[in-house]
């Protein structure tokens, strides 16, 4: 049932389609208050539905919020702040388990406050889809995918059980089995609508457009099927999930204008790579990117949302697209009904959002790119926004590994037990993974094709090669299968390894033991090259420190050549049978090729056979035999699922902020610290706090399995925060990894926050820009709380971590325009207070007051980055999960 507000403006109207009415809240009939809103954006637009939609006299929404969506138009800038609900919420496992590890900790918390249980229950659909957690432990023979499987299902029994008692205890909360696909993937192939329907109060079915928030920042690929999604941490999502508005300012919107089309032998990879480095140099952190133009009519839906997905790699809150007669192709293709299908055009034409080539609505500031001038490139090794054009790829890394890494040249050396050796910029781990890419079919049948060709001329991947393929849907099995491409791939080891992100987000397995000896006893640099979405050092593995994204096709003639050390493009990558050169243009196929196999592979009847129940399973998720029930029976030294520490000792009133009084910096960290860096993340090391922890508690190093999949207890995550292996700590110059100073003497970082935690110290992280970038992890912020700091001290931050700071109460302040933790001498010795906290005000000025080690102080002014009246409330509370309790237990 969906909740509507008062209507005010008396916009509510019927719309008709195939015989059936629909209420919707028109546009037209706004502009007859508000003024002319036909040139909004199509992504404010969304915005601007809500607003009327839920508009309730201004208790939450009122009229100036809908005037000041129309009024936008007039000047496109930043604008007042709005409570906007999404439709739906979706999550993936890593970041679903601790949401429902905190719906079931806040059962137990409103029960001791005298509340009713009943009231923690999801009031918007929420789809969980169970996808992080296959890795790459067997790869390149037919069994690996049954292998993995099975190998899955034994690490994760405990998180499967306790998903499995969500699916069955709270309404409105469905969970998606492992092997299905990639979340976003199946949102865009099967979840999505375009126009989302149900019924009101009165039992009138309401149209309204499909839009969702979910616990992935790669949520913005629905964008590229016109459904307005991106990423939150998993605190927000938590409160959407209760019925809370999510808090924001009305955004900046940039059109970025598309003309042209792909040229021969071009991807979409290519091309969402080179958006990418043009966004992230425009600077559109915090911002809408629009796509518009003749351009976006020659890219396929697929396309769209390849560019949709990497949004957090340029920066952007999200990166739209329109709907057109594409989108309902795709929706027919992906087997919607087709009274969606007709109710998606009719509410898209009757509301003036249909996309039209020539379509030109007031953006803030606008991009260009010609499509057509688009050459086939990579991104790193470092950064996705650091797109290398494909022929200078080894000349780059060839002066990283100079500049970086300290050599003058690669070297090589011998790999114990094997009769091959391995060198700086051999390719260990060659990767067609990630929803970015598995979603568009055009680069995985070109990636099928190259490994055709490949196999007619004999090639193979060289030796020291990991190889896997993991798609994000069960249907491209199908197509590939189909168009006898499946048996190719693995001809060359591209054997099914999974469905799921896997490689891309740090799954990728052990390397063969001698390998990972070889490079980590000779500090060989490694590469890898995945058709994934991020790249930061030390994600991919611990074994590789250079990480390349590419498209599936370049990705499997990487795995040939064995380096990114040659030139690509002008050097063979091998020799066939004849003892010829074979060149990358002798195994590149054409578009006509791709285009021919696609239609000929891919039918509707494939997606409604794989989604058909797709929420029943495998043998393995039917034997999990769990009852729901009204509160969780937590499992007494579980190391998986804990009852988080939270709401211990909460009362009904909040207790008034207090002043942040000489307290210690934990870190201080230089620019682009994302959350990765930040957020237990990868394999946990037997010698870390976490590692030491869990042996302590009776687990064998050999079930450690990995921090995402521990994330439902706090006790391990808290010990991996800040304990990334890349991580540097300017309070231990030289030091690579979580560590820390304490009193002088060098320790983890989690070691030195326990000792400041018992001394009675508050504590501070200080940082340089891009604090927080990449993936919406709410451990970030999660364990930084738990670690005692109460004050995260930045020169700018990343949307959703500022976020998520908020949400669970720690204070982001941004220094002052020119200062930086440098040019004010920033160190490890000083004290830091931040008083009058109880007076504060969203974006207010704050004066911080440091303490040098030998009495001197000084001052300097900081914004505080609590930007609504929303978030200085979660902030006042304790947390936004503490303001939602409190609420529903009043």
């Amino acid at each position: 049932m969906t909740q509507v507000g008062k209507d005010s403006l008396k916009t509510r109207s019927t719309l008709t389609v195939n015989g059936r009415d629909y209420a919707y809240y028109s546009f037209a009939k706004a502009a007859e208050h508000v003024g002319d809103v036909s040139r909004l954006p199509f992504s404010l637009k969304v915005l601007l539905e809500n607003m009327l939609r839920f508009e309730d006299g201004g208790f939450t929404v009122g009229e100036e919020h809908v005037r000041a969506i129309a009024d936008w138009q007039k000047n496109p800038a930043t604008g007042e702040e709005i409570q906007y609900r999404p439709a739906r919420v979706l999550l993936q496992d890593f970041t679903g388990v601790p949401c429902v590890v905190d719906l079931a900790a806040m059962r137990d918390a409103i029960a001791k406050l005298g509340g009713d249980t009943a009231k923690i229950n999801p009031q918007v659909p929420v789809n969980l889809v169970i996808d992080h957690s296959v890795m790459v432990d067997e790869f390149g023979h037919p069994k690996a995918f049954e292998k993995n499987v099975e190998l899955e299902y034994a690490r994760n029994a405990e998180r499967y059980d306790f998903l499995k008692w969500g699916s069955k205890s709270f309404r409105n909360f469905s969970a998606v089995p492992p092997g299905t696909g990639i979340c976003h993937q199946v949102n865009l192939e099967h979840i999505a609508r375009g126009v989302w329907s149900s019924e009101d109060e009165s039992g009138q079915a309401v149209a309204y457009p499909d839009t969702c928030v979910g616990t992935d920042s790669h949520t913005t690929m629905v964008n590229g099927l016109g459904v307005l999604g991106w990423g939150v941490g998993g605190i927000e999502a938590e409160a959407a999930m209760l019925g809370q508005p999510v808090s924001m300012l009305i955004p900046e919107v940039v059109g970025f204008r598309l003309d042209g089309k792909l040229a021969e032998g071009v991807t979409a990879t290519d091309l969402v790579l080179t958006c990418t480095q043009m966004l992230r140099a425009a600077g559109v952190v915090g911002r809408f990117v629009e796509f518009y133009g003749p351009g976006v009519s020659t890219l396929s839906l697929a396309d769209r949302a390849t560019i949709a997905n990497m949004a957090p790699e340029y920066g952007a809150t999200c990166g739209f697209f329109g709907i057109d007669g594409k989108t309902l192709d795709y929706m027919r293709l992906t087997g919607r009904s087709e009274e969606t299908i007709a109710l998606v055009e009719a509410y898209s034409r009757e509301q003036g959002m249909w996309f039209e080539p020539d379509n030109e609505p007031v953006f803030t500031r606008t991009l260009e790119l010609d499509i057509g001038a688009v050459v086939p490139s990579l991104a790193g090794p470092k950064r996705p926004q650091d797109k290398v054009i494909l022929p200078e790829v080894d000349d780059l890394f060839n002066s990283e590994l100079a500049k970086l890494y300290g050599k003058s040249e690669p070297e090589r050396v011998e790999v114990e037990g094997e009769d091959h050796d391995i060198g700086d910029g051999d390719v260990v781990i060659a990767a067609i993974t990630s929803c970015t890419n598995t979603s568009n079919p055009d680069v995985l049948i070109a990636a099928g094709l190259v490994a055709k060709k490949a196999n007619e001329r004999g090639l193979k991947p060289k030796p020291w090669v990991k190889t896997s393929l993991a798609p994000g849907s069960q249907v491209v099995t199908d197509y590939l299968i189909k168009a006898g491409l499946q048996s190719e791939l693995d001809a060359i080891g591209f054997d099914l390894v999974g469905y799921g992100c896997t490689t891309c987000i740090g799954n990728s397995g052990p390397l063969a033991p001698p390998i990972s000896k070889a490079i980590n006893g000779n500090d060989i640099v490694a590469a890898s090259v995945l058709s994934g979405n991020r790249n930061f050092e030390g994600r991919v593995s611990p074994d590789v420190r250079a990480n390349f994204l590419a498209s599936p096709p370049l990705v499997v003639a990487y795995a040939l050549k064995g380096t990114v050390t040659e030139d690509m493009v002008e050097t063979p990558i091998g020799q066939d049978q004849a003892g010829n050169d074979v060149f990358l243009k002798d195994i590149w196929p054409s578009n006509d090729e791709i285009a021919e196999i696609r239609s000929g592979a891919i039918d509707r009847a494939m997606f409604e056979t794989r989604y058909a129940d797709v929420y029943k399973g495998d043998e393995h998720w039917q034997a999990i035999d769990v009852t729901g029930s009204d509160t969780y029976q937590w499992r007494p030294g579980s190391t998986y699922v804990a009852n988080p520490p939270y709401f211990e000792g909460m009362s009904m009133t909040p207790a008034p902020v207090t002043d942040i009084v000489d307290a210690k910096p934990l870190a201080i960290l230089g620019d682009s610290v994302t959350t990765d860096h930040i957020s237990p993340a990868g394999s946990i090391k037997e010698d870390s706090p976490a590692g030491k922890y869990l042996i302590e508690n009776q687990v064998a190093k050999t079930d450690f399995n990995s921090y995402g999949s521990r994330r439902g207890n706090h006790e391990v995550m808290m010990r991996g925060t800040f304990a990334n292996i890349r991580i540097r700590n300017e309070m231990v110059p030289g030091v690579e990894g979580g560590f820390t100073s304490y009193e002088g003497e060098q320790m983890p970082i989690y070691d030195a926050a326990m000792k400041h935690k018992a001394d009675g110290t508050p504590l501070v992280v200080v940082a340089g820009k891009e604090y927080g970038t990449g993936s919406s992890r709410d451990w970030a912020a999660k364990g930084t709380i738990l670690l005692g700091v109460r004050a995260v001290i930045v020169e700018s931050f990343e949307r959703i971590h500022r976020s998520n700071l908020v949400g669970m109460g720690v204070l982001p302040l941004q220094f002052a325009e020119g200062d930086t933790r440098e040019t004010l001498g920033l160190t490890g010795d000083d004290s830091f207070s931040i008083k009058r906290l109880a007076d504060l005000q969203p974006g207010q000025n704050v004066d911080v007051e440091v303490t040098r080690a030998n009495g001197e102080s000084f001052t300097f002014t900081a914004k505080c980055r609590i930007d609504t009246a929303n978030e200085m409330e979660y902030y006042r509370n304790g947390g936004i999960l503490h303001y939602v309790l409190r609420k529903l237990a009043a």
